[in-house]
């Protein structure tokens, strides 16, 4: 076989929802540039959808917060191990990482090491804390691709040049809307009725939704006028839900965030991606992290940041109210929630600084560059 007509081959590990997500994008625009790559990845059911079976599924990797790492890092050692066999196995041209740090960068000093080119898709959040491991990108990652306006300016700082691609979620909620999206259709298919809707989304990990649906359930009692619907993580099934929405009028659709947000007024959100999501689908939000205590603290002591939502941090000012740890309670987020409905106070601010965002991001096409410069550097 002549070696240009040789499959390139590709190993790509994400971690999380979120990095499914961007993943399989990479994934679609790669092959858009060259139908002839072979793919073996870790990610979730939308990078499965574009390459087949994953080597490891999000839901065997998700692990938040100092202790719960800590409980886990028996698994997460072996699933290390494992992963360097799989991979030496595989001998790809490349390896994509894709956010996931605390996993991510061991395999990218490990593969520099095995001479295996390394690139690096949306930056670990070493501005936030921990710059000491700039050094290590630094040494370790052949290319970095980021999407945050300010993350070019930090890295320089260091004399690393990283590539800005724009915010991948840009793409996403454009393909989105090119579907055409009817809410009287979604009402009736799943028999919603008139009622305004209120969105809960409450994380995409076991041990964040344990911690924060039961409250934010309780802040919402009594306002009947409403219907609600948890936008339920593709990671987490029915049945772990159902005890915690038990004597509730919560509804639950799975699959279906973007959709659901599309016919929402307001949203309570678990601080991460979806923070951003839901600004840019235009539905004002209520902040919400509630961790273990011994990780909030050491967190706290360590994380240089002023914001934990990605809308405050890209805009530098607080846009949306963030409810942390012990603000996270019934009694704040029923009073926060309130003043972005309809006829609050704070909603009209909120939509208009949603505008200045989009602007700040700029346009889209993430997902296509990184996939361009990889192709012509691989």
């Amino acid at each position: 076989m002549a070696e240009d007509s040789r499959k390139l081959k590709i190993y790509t590990i994400a971690g999380e929802a979120s990095g499914d997500l961007h993943g399989a994008n990479l994934m679609k625009a790669l092959l858009a540039e060259n139908p002839n790559i072979d793919f073996r990845f870790w990610g979730g059911d939308l990078m499965q959808d574009v390459a087949g079976k994953p080597v490891k599924h999000i839901k065997e990797l998700a692990f938040m917060g100092f202790v719960e790492v800590l409980m886990n890092l028996k698994t997460i050692l072996t699933n290390i191990k494992f992963c360097k066999k799989d991979i030496l196995a595989f001998k790809p041209d490349a390896i994509v990482l894709i956010d996931y740090p605390g996993f991510n960068l061991r395999i990218a000093e490990w593969a520099k090491a095995q001479n295996i080119r390394v690139y690096y898709y949306i930056s670990p959040q070493v501005w936030a804390w921990k710059q000491s491991r700039v050094h290590k990108i630094k040494r370790f990652v052949d290319e970095m691709f980021v999407i945050l306006p300010f993350e070019k300016d930090f890295y320089k700082k260091f004399d690393f040049e990283v590539e800005y691609v724009g915010h991948p979620l840009l793409d996403a909620i454009e393909q989105y809307k090119e579907k055409e999206f009817s809410p009287k259709e979604f009402r009736e298919k799943w028999n919603l009725g008139d009622k305004p809707v209120i969105a809960i989304l409450p994380g995409s990990r076991k041990q964040e939704v344990n911690v924060k649906l039961p409250i934010m359930l309780n802040a919402l009692k009594g306002m009947d006028q409403y219907e609600f619907i948890i936008a339920a993580a593709p990671s987490l099934d029915e049945a772990f839900y159902a005890p915690l929405i038990s004597g509730s009028n919560m509804r639950i659709i799975h699959n279906a965030t973007y959709d659901i947000l599309g016919i929402s007024e307001a949203a309570l959100v678990t601080s991460g991606t979806a923070t951003l999501e839901t600004a840019l689908l235009n539905v004002p939000e209520v902040v919400c992290y509630k961790g273990s205590p011994i990780s909030y603290v050491i967190a706290k002591n360590l994380i240089k940041i002023k914001y934990i939502s990605l809308v405050n941090l890209i805009m530098d000012r607080e846009v949306v109210v963030e409810l942390i740890q012990s603000e996270c309670n019934e009694i704040r987020i029923r009073e926060e929630l309130n003043l972005i409905i309809e006829g609050g106070s704070k909603r009209k601010a909120v939509l208009e600084s949603y505008h200045d965002l989009r602007e700040i991001l700029g346009g889209g096409g993430a997902s296509k560059k990184v996939a361009r410069s990889l192709l012509k550097t691989i």
